[in-house]
């Protein structure tokens, strides 16, 4: 027995598979972000993305813009006794060499246990990656005393705040503005 083809004014009265209805509200990509970089640094072997971007902090400026790290990797179902891959500048692996116990320690300090038991080096170009410099905060910077002994002297708490304000974006301005 053959099946005859159905005609094309029928298949449209097919019923089409029911939308699953949508649960929870809509979140910001800024919430959604951490998940990702979480994601890929896991697939990559990392636990904290924070080992790669505060690895200047964690063995020394001097370390740092010779080596940095790839990956770490833990036994299987374990997250301690890992093992740390790090590639270094070329010529200068008999130093880190030199220095792996220390390194050790100074990761597992960062991490608060013993994560890392061994250090796997490889040799290869590093990239120094070159420290963020962004001013202070306003609020880190003192307003000047010459400015702060008059503004004490007035009574209004927002006329103060106002003007205290004002000083402390005068005493941090470095000069006129720079108009593009």
């Amino acid at each position: 027995m053959t099946e005859r083809p159905v005609p094309p004014k029928y298949k449209s009265r097919a019923k089409a598979p029911a939308e699953r209805p949508r649960t929870g509200a809509p979140r910001a990509i800024a919430d959604l972000m951490p998940d990702i970089g979480r994601a890929a640094f896991r697939k990559f072997g990392f636990v904290q993305s924070s080992i790669v971007t505060r690895w200047a902090e964690i063995v020394g400026s001097h370390y740092a813009g010779i080596s940095v790290p790839e990956s770490i990797r833990f036994p299987v179902g374990q997250k301690a006794g890992g093992t740390l891959q790090l590639t270094v500048m070329s010529g200068h692996a008999p130093m880190i060499q030199h220095m792996l116990p220390d390194i050790v320690e100074r990761v597992n300090r960062f991490f608060g246990y013993a994560a890392v038991s061994k250090v796997a080096m490889r040799q290869g170009e590093v990239q120094p990656m070159r420290a963020e410099r962004r001013p202070p905060p306003r609020n880190l910077k003192p307003i000047p005393v010459e400015l702060g002994d008059s503004l004490r002297d007035i009574g209004d708490p927002e006329l103060r705040a106002v003007l205290e304000s004002l000083a402390q974006g005068l005493a941090n301005s470095s000069g006129l503005p720079k108009i593009n």
